[in-house]
């Protein structure tokens, strides 16, 4: 059943009790407001929000060039047809893309963009990028990280988070991203079954020299995408689309299992496990022994995947010592973290100046620490998670609910997307990268044109402050009474 109201996020405010030896409220009238008072402002503090204004119209420009830019940045024709033109067609897409959509938002909103938190910590965690260049060990290398990629992904997810402004949008660029999902895994397939395993010499390469061209990239990628592809099954109606992304989702695990990637296997483990756990409410036991039945047969049929996966906690079953350089760096990483608090040593910097054998930190959340330093990786650190509670606020409100289904299925799924990538980039430095800048603006998209459809503002709950409030509440109204 839907809840008709949101807690408000603030703290709860209870005076302090009266001291022993304190006058008595000196008219019973007195005693009698003090004692509703609290209840007041107890029940005050169960209204409903203010009901969020409706997303205008519009963008739908800004919207194709988004679409568009999108294709290139996965389809990546210069890897492929190398030339002056597609070399240079993300970068002008790109700032086709950005224009119109200023041109555009200003119009429809009369500002630049909107300003949810995450946009407000992209913002602060850029800022501390650029205070971080003049005081890096190489500056060139720190503007050379900052002013690439980096700063496209933060203009890209400001764009998404003002034009995709419908269901129907938010679904387009998640659609796009399943069949690039599709067209790696099936590339994956047809390597193995052609012998070019051309990693490591029994591993699935990616795909060009982009965002796809690392077995473990890649596969952090489709760990991403599963949760999507099985939310789309159990909201489709027909059984032919149920079979499509039911043969999506398994195509993408078989990518992911061909890469031999340790990341993508823990994340997927992780994120299909969640996903599971709350869409399986009522069989959990079931679906816990099956799943596990299930890896155990899978790690049975391929002995090499599993002591590959051993070797995460002992090293010298990796036959080409790549877990052991792993550790060595994540330790390493840490210290140049503790050792440099303030701006890190420069965006970029880790591998050519600090690294022992010139790797980078191979964990997300140490390449932020020692590049950028401890503000830079508290806001990489809440973007993450800021949209994470919120989609599970909303999960929370619509669950039982069959009006607001589709609302919930989507909210677990980008909540499951979201935690395997929070543990797969635990095993690769991609801070840097689109895949986090696409998750996080399809959360805050989606919180919006949920808010916006079913007038319900999204505010996250202190529970336990709630009920500690009202027990003091409680408490000093029958004191004011006695």
């Amino acid at each position: 059943m839907i809840r008709s109201h949101v807690e408000n996020d603030y703290e709860t405010i209870s005076r302090t009790p009266r001291a022993a030896g304190a006058p008595r409220l000196k008219s019973r009238r007195l005693a009698s407001v003090s004692a509703v008072a609290p209840q007041a402002t107890e029940v005050a503090s169960h209204l409903p929000s203010p009901t969020p204004a409706p997303l205008k119209r519009g963008h739908v420009i800004s919207f194709a060039a988004l679409f568009l830019f999108t294709v290139i940045l996965y389809a990546r024709p210069a890897d492929f047809y190398p030339s002056v033109a597609t070399n240079s067609l993300a970068l002008i897409l790109g700032c086709v893309t950005f224009a119109t959509f200023a041109i555009s938002q200003l119009s429809l909103d009369g500002t630049l963009t909107a300003r949810p938190s995450e946009v407000n910590l992209v913002l602060i965690f850029m800022l501390t990028g650029a205070l971080s260049i003049p005081l890096a060990i190489d500056p060139a290398v720190a503007w050379h990280e900052f002013s690439g990629t980096f700063i496209r992904c933060i203009a890209i997810f400001i764009v998404m988070v003002n034009v995709v402004r419908t269901e129907q949008r938010l679904k387009a660029l998640m659609l796009l991203a399943l069949v690039t999902g599709i067209w790696l895994s099936a590339g994956a397939i047809n390597d193995y079954r052609l012998g070019l395993m051309t990693v490591e010499g029994y591993r699935a390469g990616g795909r060009g020299e982009g965002i796809f061209g690392n077995s473990n990239d890649m596969a952090l990628f489709l760990v991403t995408l599963i949760p999507f592809a099985i939310v789309f099954v159990i909201e489709s109606r027909t059984i032919l689309r149920k079979l499509v992304f039911s043969g999506a989702g398994i195509l993408m695990s078989v990518g992911i299992f061909l890469t031999y990637s340790r990341s993508g296997f823990i994340g997927l483990l992780v994120a299909t496990g969640f996903l599971a756990w709350k869409l399986g409410k009522k069989k959990r036991i079931e679906i816990l022994v099956g799943g596990g039945a299930l890896v155990a047969i899978v790690l049975a049929l391929s002995p090499g995947y599993a002591l590959r996966l051993a070797s995460i906690v002992v090293p010298s079953l990796d036959p080409v010592g790549s877990s052991e350089a792993r550790q060595g760096e994540l330790f390493r990483s840490l210290y140049i973290a503790i050792r440099h608090p303030l701006l890190g040593i420069g965006m970029g910097n880790y591998a050519p100046e600090m690294s022992y054998h010139g790797l980078v930190t191979h964990n997300s959340y140490t390449q932020v620490g020692a590049e950028m330093g401890a503000a830079a990786l508290i806001c990489y650190t809440l973007f993450l998670v800021k949209p994470l509670r919120k989609l599970a606020q909303i999960a929370r409100d619509t669950c039982g609910a069959k009006v607001d289904s589709h609302f919930y299925y989507l909210a677990v799924g980008l909540q499951a997307s979201l935690i395997g990538y929070m543990v797969s980039s635990f095993f690769a430095s991609v801070a840097y990268l689109w895949y986090v800048y696409y998750l996080v603006a399809y959360a805050v998209c989606f919180r919006r044109i949920y808010e916006s459809t079913t007038g319900r503002e999204v505010v996250l709950k202190k529970r336990k402050q709630s009920r500690e409030g009202a027990a003091a509440s409680i408490g000093e109204s029958k004191a004011a009474i006695v």
